[in-house]
């Protein structure tokens, strides 16, 4: 790099999870990129640092020589707790045990300790579904902001290892060394992120096909994430490439690294779901239909999760109208009923919210509810929230599962 434009602001290294996640304590899911784009980095850089992401940017599958050294040399550190996630808990504790002071760690606000870390700085942010709010988001970046500023001019001591061993003393490393590490994480950072965001962009304008060649590439620079797995097993079964039934079944192999017969994540489930849904559309082989119905409503039962609910709702449907017995006839009519009930009461408890608006999955909220009343006979709530999903401006494959959903909701009887 020139020496003109060398970065010598210091290093604020954030060591998190990437990608959505859930908490599976209290199974709601949250959105960290949102955290370290809308809250982490700009607070970083508005209190002076280079904000640098851990997670598994410097190492594939275990934590490596880089991360040593960046946990050690870094001026601050963030860790963000929030899910549990072991490689964030195990970095921090790794970093308390190198550095006295300057460790900030960070959770949603709803979240719980699972040790004691009554001697650390702490910051708590809150959640909406799977984003932050635009108030929320502005009010913790600032928060934070004073945070990093207040610990890096303390000298308080913030480590529980140097709290209770105090004649610890702290380990060295060179000054050219860190320079190396910190170039290559930057920079692998970078490239990982222009990626992704290229693929989402991709995603949108329905171009699967194209969208699956960069999530695969970014995949394989990060094999352990499965953030980006779930994208690419989306882009896949969406892009019917050679054939419909070729990317479904190799969709599903791709899912199997996410292990979604022993998963409780609602997007990994909702992937599954639909994937076995598309099958029996296909092939009209029952087993398929039974786990797209098992898949959506375990993620349905255990994370309250509408979009997995309504899809749950409708293959019970689509399987009522195959049933020979009259009475798994009604149960499965029944089950679609009930659970199409409790969505309206979900729903209705997120739209009281005051922080609903900043919400940023309002269109799958507004067209969950759309299909919900029409399938419930609810006339002019179907009509006021397919307006509310449409004034979103949904990209065109969106609006397309939408009505593909309404068309089958049509062909079973509904009115």
């Amino acid at each position: 790099m020139p020496e003109d434009k060398v970065d010598n602001r210091p290093i604020c290294f954030v060591v998190m999870g990437f990608g959505k996640k859930t908490d599976f304590e209290s199974g709601r899911t949250f959105d960290l990129d949102r955290t370290y784009e809308g809250i982490i980095a700009p607070a970083a850089i508005a209190a002076g640092f280079r904000p640098i992401r851990a997670d598994e940017i410097l190492h594939s599958s275990v934590i490596d020589l880089p991360m040593y050294e960046m946990l050690l040399r870094a001026d601050v550190v963030v860790a963000d707790i929030s899910t549990a996630n072991p490689n964030a808990i195990y970095e921090l504790g790794v970093r308390h045990a190198l550095r006295p002071r300057t460790t900030i760690i960070m959770k949603e606000d709803q979240g719980r300790y699972f040790f004691d870390l009554n001697h650390s700085a702490t910051f708590n942010y809150r959640h909406l579904g799977e984003d932050i709010g635009y108030k929320e988001t502005i009010r913790a970046q600032k928060d934070l902001e004073n945070l990093i500023i207040s610990v890096t001019n303390s000298e308080h001591v913030d480590s529980p290892v140097y709290t209770f061993i105090p004649e610890l003393q702290q380990p060295r490393m060179s000054d050219a060394d860190f320079a190396a590490v910190v170039e290559e994480a930057e920079d692998r950072q970078e490239h990982i992120m222009e990626l992704s965001a290229k693929a989402e962009a991709l995603v949108k304008e329905s171009s699967f096909s194209a969208a699956v060649h960069i999530f695969d590439a970014v995949h394989r620079l990060r094999p352990n994430e499965p953030h980006f797995i779930q994208r690419l097993v989306l882009a896949k079964y969406k892009s019917k490439i050679p054939t419909e039934l070729t990317a479904l079944m190799e969709s599903l192999l791709d899912l199997q690294k996410l292990d979604p017969e022993n998963s409780n994540d609602p997007e990994t489930l909702g992937l599954a779901g639909a994937i076995h849904k598309r099958l029996w559309l296909l092939t009209n082989d029952r087993p398929q239909l039974d786990k797209a119905i098992d898949f959506y409503r375990r993620g349905f039962e255990f994370r309250r999760d509408y979009y997995n609910g309504e899809n749950a709702a409708l293959c019970y449907d689509l399987r009522s109208s195959i049933q020979t017995d009259d009475g798994e006839k009604i149960f499965d009519r029944l089950s679609a009923k009930k659970i199409r009930l409790s969505i309206v009461d979900i729903i209705d408890e997120i739209m009281i919210s005051e922080h609903f608006p900043d919400r940023r999955d309002r269109k799958w909220i507004f067209a969950t509810m759309a299909n919900v009343a029409f399938a419930l006979g609810l006339s002019e709530r179907k009509v006021e929230f397919e307006a509310a999903f449409l004034a979103e401006n949904p990209a065109d494959w969106e609006v397309e599962t939408f009505k593909s959903s309404w068309g089958q909701l049509l062909a079973l009887g509904y009115s």
